[in-house]
C-alpha cells in the first residue's frame, strides 16, 4: 500500500473556537480536540525602550474575558543603566497606566562574594493604595552579561465585579553583583476593567534587550 506524504511545513491549520486537529483512527485520520490550556498571544521585543505595553485590541493583544488568567513572561530584561529596577502598570480605561494598587514585596539575595545574604520584606516595594509603578525586581546590573528575568500572573482583567489580583516573581543579575530574587503581589484596587499593561525601569533607563510574552490560560 502507498503512503501519501505531505510537506509539513506547508500543512497549514486554524483551529476554530479553541479547537486543533488530533490524529485518531477514523478513515481521514483526524478529529478534533482541546486546544493547549496555554496560549501565546503576543511577544514583545525591546530595543532601546522605555516601555512595553499590551493594550487590549491593539496588535492582536487580547486582555478580556477570553481567558480568566493571563501570564506574562520576562525574559533577559537587559537594562541600559546600572541598579534598575524593573516596574509595572495598569491601565483600568483611559489613557493613563494609574490604577490603584495595594501590595506587597519581598526579596532574598546573596553576592558573588559570599559576604553578605539577605532575606526580608522591602517596605520600599509595596503600595498602598497608590497609582505609581509596582517595582518588580531588585536593582538590575547592565553589564554585557547581566539581565532579569520572571513571570506574573494577572487574574480577570476584565472583571467589573471584582478587584483584579496579580502576584510575580523575578530574578536578576543586581549590580553589587548578586543574584536577587524579587516576590511581588497585590490587587487593582479597581471594579473596573484593567485593558492595558506595561513594563518599564526604573527613571528614564530603557530596556536595550530583552522579550515579555503574554499567555492566555484556559480553563482545565
Amino acid at each position: 500500500m502507498a503512503i501519501s506524504k505531505f510537506n509539513y511545513n506547508s500543512f497549514n491549520v486554524t483551529p476554530v473556537a479553541g479547537k486543533a486537529l488530533s490524529f485518531n483512527s477514523d478513515a481521514d485520520g483526524f478529529s478534533t480536540a482541546g486546544a493547549s490550556s496555554m496560549v501565546l498571544i503576543k511577544t514583545l521585543t525591546a530595543s532601546s525602550s522605555s516601555t512595553l505595553s499590551f493594550v487590549h485590541g491593539s496588535s492582536s493583544v487580547v486582555l478580556d474575558d477570553t481567558y480568566p488568567v493571563y501570564l506574562f513572561k520576562l525574559i533577559n530584561i537587559h537594562s541600559s543603566g546600572d541598579s534598575v529596577t524593573m516596574k509595572v502598570n495598569f491601565r483600568d480605561g483611559g489613557s493613563a497606566y494609574d490604577a490603584s494598587k495595594t501590595s506587597t514585596y519581598f526579596r532574598t539575595s546573596h553576592r558573588e562574594n559570599d559576604t553578605e545574604t539577605v532575606f526580608g520584606y522591602a517596605g520600599g516595594g509595596d503600595l498602598a493604595n497608590a497609582t505609581g509603578e509596582q517595582q518588580i525586581s531588585g536593582g538590575l546590573g547592565n553589564g554585557n552579561d547581566e539581565s532579569g528575568s520572571g513571570h506574573m500572573y494577572l487574574f480577570n482583567p476584565s472583571s467589573t465585579t471584582f478587584v483584579k489580583h496579580f502576584f510575580g516573581v523575578t530574578q536578576a543579575v543586581a549590580a553589587t553583583p548578586q543574584t536577587e530574587q524579587a516576590f511581588f503581589g497585590g490587587y487593582c484596587n479597581t471594579t473596573s476593567a484593567i485593558d492595558g499593561v506595561q513594563f518599564s525601569l526604573h527613571g528614564s533607563n530603557t530596556m536595550d534587550a530583552g522579550t515579555i510574552k503574554l499567555y492566555g490560560i484556559a480553563d482545565s
